[in-house]
């Protein structure tokens, strides 16, 4: 399969999460499209196509595309399409497409048109901004620079009209804009009301196949929902990130899966609304099980103590080490349990990992990091520096797949670092598909482990080292890495493409530590088609910590294999990025019938926020992740601050997150040391104790104002801010000239001594 193949296949079964139904999408809602708007008409036809410069290139994953293809059936490809019978009914295609709604459509009879323009004026700019920006309400910089819009309206299936059996009668409505901004590009779907009157179309008189929809799944229901629910707060519109420069991990989908259930059309850039508006303090993210979903969440354990300055105490405490503590110290998805020489934490139902990091069972996980070093390739006596390289990989934990990409790789180190997919591939082993009995990597280590590779290149005997050390979840919900490599690389030549056949790494286990070993074939084809086949041994140790107060901590089998297949590797000459993308799977050493069951083989259809639990034989259900609600292949965001529980405490407000929600503490109250509990932020005479930042009083006066409130002003015979005087004397007897009440007035406005990091208080309005 070609790269285009794999490409198109690839964004064609991105699936969704759908949300629940409200008002759909009216037709005037869209943008606005036909000869009044300027815009050009595809020839009538069922399988016309046009070719449109663009006046801004669009970016497909990292490719730029500076023209486009426009065609009847549903669709705006980046190459010339073939002819429809090389591709309807035959998907994957062979060239990259964007399919907004791909079937043998015909617009012939003079009903239906295709309308195409390109505008780049304030009102269309503002309203595609709109649209990304309630997809994701936390990214910044949505400045579109370029918008194509094209309108398929009444178009008919291919074969029906003139028929009289009603079939000819049904048409469909739909559009798909393509927004190009500096360095990402944007695809919005758009399907109205009564948009989509029919759901399958005959090719070229053959039997009937389903319509597909790029990034949905290829069903009734499915085609059904997509006028229906939405990823980007409005029913009826979808909005995908198709591509992104320097790096590119895959297809993002809006993540706003709920549509405001009013009668307004019209929606102002997506913001929470709520009553009190007055200022909040930093948020903490509630401990019950419900699951933060990247980009945008918390760190995993934020913990702020509130100093009380008044308060002198002394305790004696004869054992600290118990959940009393040190319940703070757990994830906040888990439970801390006592034991007789101490606590340990364990992540509760529906989560998974080591008890101070937890995630929700099936949720994609995502890891970030640098990378440093010094590598030496082939016979070169210069090495490649490596310096702050950013990587990045994602996992589709209900399936196993995980994805890699390292940036600013210059062409020396390139092409010769595509043979060690397990560079980044570690991921692939945190979060490995499970099979019964067995657990991958996070479950047993968490998010905190420090790993050491040895890799010893054949017939070369190159070596190079690798050392990665795992910081722990941040507040993006993201694992973060460090990766330093050091050593040689056998040499290969740009332009080589290098392919890894799948292996089996055996993993050994103990308390703290783990091993593991392999031998990797990989080959090697030069652009004339010469092929080498090369290997070189794996070794590495992985040391964690565990928790020593319960035995059954301990992994369940003390050796466990992971098989990896599907390997991809790439060196983009034109982005500077090598690529890696592999599935994996963790299990028994032992040989025997490979598992059937559609959860253990990552072939379940699951939606990308659901688990897939394994039944008898072959029976699988899917189930939601936490934060989520729906049938398990489609799963739309619980708002649980509507929910008419009260999440939060007394003064704190409720924030709706997707998958999530965080507490807020109102104006005048900060968290207690507990990190949830709101309490009264007391005042305190910074005046009378000492702690102002007043000069000193010899020559300045720190007058108290309320609440922590204090002013600096200089004495009678000193000017200055009052945290700064500086003498005022007469030339001839030395005597102050400004009277008192003068030097009164020079007092500055309310100051505040500085807080402890995270906690803030809001400013008087005392004079």
């Amino acid at each position: 399969m070609s790269p285009g193949s794999r490409s198109c296949w690839w964004v064609c079964w991105f699936l969704l999460s759908p949300v629940l139904l409200s008002r759909a999408l009216e037709l005037e809602e869209l943008f606005q499209f036909g000869e009044e708007a300027g815009d050009l008409q595809l020839p009538p036809g069922s399988d016309s196509t046009v070719e449109l410069p663009l006046n801004r290139s669009v970016l497909f994953f990292s490719e730029e595309s500076s023209r486009v293809h426009i065609n009847t059936n549903g669709f705006v490809a980046l190459a010339k399409p073939p002819a429809q019978q090389e591709y309807l009914g035959k998907m994957p295609s062979g060239f990259k497409m964007i399919a907004a709604l791909l079937g043998d459509l015909d617009n012939s009879d003079g009903h239906g048109k295709v309308y195409y323009r390109q505008d780049s004026s304030p009102d269309v700019l503002n309203q595609a901004a709109g649209h990304i920006r309630r997809a994701f309400p936390s990214d910044e910089g949505v400045e579109p620079t370029n918008t194509l819009i094209v309108t398929w309206e009444s178009m008919a299936a291919w074969g029906t009209s003139g028929r009289g059996d009603g079939l000819d009668a049904k048409r469909n409505t739909f559009q798909l804009a393509l927004v190009s901004m500096e360095s990402s590009s944007y695809a919005i779907l758009l399907y109205p009301r009564d948009g989509l009157q029919f759901f399958s179309t005959s090719v070229e008189g053959e039997s009937k196949y389903e319509v597909l929809l790029t990034f949905i799944h290829t069903d009734y229901h499915s085609l059904l929902y997509s006028t229906r629910k939405t990823n980007s707060a409005r029913n009826g519109v979808w909005v995908y990130e198709i591509g992104a420069t320097p790096i590119f991990i895959g297809i993002a989908p809006g993540m706003v899966t709920r549509s405001p259930e009013d009668n307004d059309p019209r929606y102002s850039p997506f913001a929470p609304r709520y009553p009190n508006p007055d200022p909040v303090e930093p948020r903490y993210t509630n401990p019950e099980p419900v699951e933060p979903v990247p980009p945008h969440s918390r760190p995993q354990h934020p913990q702020i103590v509130v100093v009380d300055e008044d308060l002198n105490v002394n305790v004696f405490a004869y054992n600290l080490e118990t959940c009393a503590n040190n319940r703070h110290k757990c994830s906040a998805f888990a439970d801390c349990r006592d034991y007789s020489q101490g606590y340990c934490c364990h992540c509760r139902p529906g989560f998974y990992g080591n008890g101070r990091d937890c995630v929700a069972e099936g949720k994609p996980q995502r890891m970030n990091g640098k990378v440093n070093g010094r590598v030496f390739v082939g016979n070169s006596p210069s090495a490649v520096e490596f310096g702050n390289n950013d990587l990045h990989s994602y996992v589709v934990a209900n399936d196993g797949r995980a994805y890699v990409a390292i940036s600013n790789i210059n062409s020396t180190a390139g092409p010769s670092l595509q043979p060690l997919s397990s560079l980044g591939g570690v991921i692939g082993w945190a979060f490995a598909l499970e099979q019964p009995g067995y657990q991958n990597g996070f479950s047993l280590t968490g998010g905190v482990f420090s790993r050491q590779a040895e890799v010893i290149f054949q017939p070369g005997n190159e070596r190079l080292s690798i050392k990665q050390h795992f910081k722990g979840i941040d507040e993006h919900d993201h694992l973060v890495v460090s990766t330093k490599l050091e050593g040689r690389l056998p040499a290969i030549p740009l332009g080589y493409s290098v392919q890894i056949n799948p292996y089996k790494e055996i993993y050994q286990y103990d308390r703290n530590l783990i091993t593991s070993s392999s031998n990797r074939d990989y080959v090697i084809t030069s652009p004339d088609g010469d092929v080498q086949t090369r290997s070189y041994q794996w070794r590495q140790t992985i040391t964690f910590q565990s928790c020593p107060h319960d035995e059954s901590s301990r992994p369940a089998q003390s050796t466990q294999q992971l098989s990896v297949d599907q390997i991809f590797v790439m060196f983009d000459a034109d982005n500077n990025l090598i690529r890696y993308a592999m599935s994996n799977k963790i299990g028994s050493v032992h040989s025997g019938p490979p598992e059937q069951n559609p959860c253990f083989t990552g072939r379940h259809g699951c939606d990308i926020n659901a688990v897939c639990r394994p039944g008898e034989d072959l029976q699988f259900s899917c189930e939601c992740v936490t934060g989520f609600a729906g049938d398990g292949h489609y799963c739309h965001d619980v708002d649980e601050c509507q929910g008419g529980v009260q999440v939060c405490g007394q003064n704190a407000v409720c924030r709706n997150q997707p998958g999530s929600f965080s507490c807020e503490c109102s104006a005048g109250f900060v968290f207690a040391s507990d990190g949830k509990t709101c309490i009264e932020n007391r005042p305190v005479d910074h005046c009378q104790r000492g702690s102002h930042d007043c000069d000193v009083p010899q020559r300045a006066l720190c007058s108290y104002t309320g609440g922590s409130d204090y002013v600096c002003s200089c004495l009678p015979g000193f000017t200055g801010d009052g945290r700064v005087c500086r003498g005022e004397f007469t030339a001839a007897a030395g005597f102050p000239i400004s009277p008192f009440k003068e030097l009164q007035k020079e007092k500055v406005g309310p100051h505040q001594k500085r807080q402890s990091k995270g906690i803030f208080t809001p400013p008087s309005d005392s004079p």
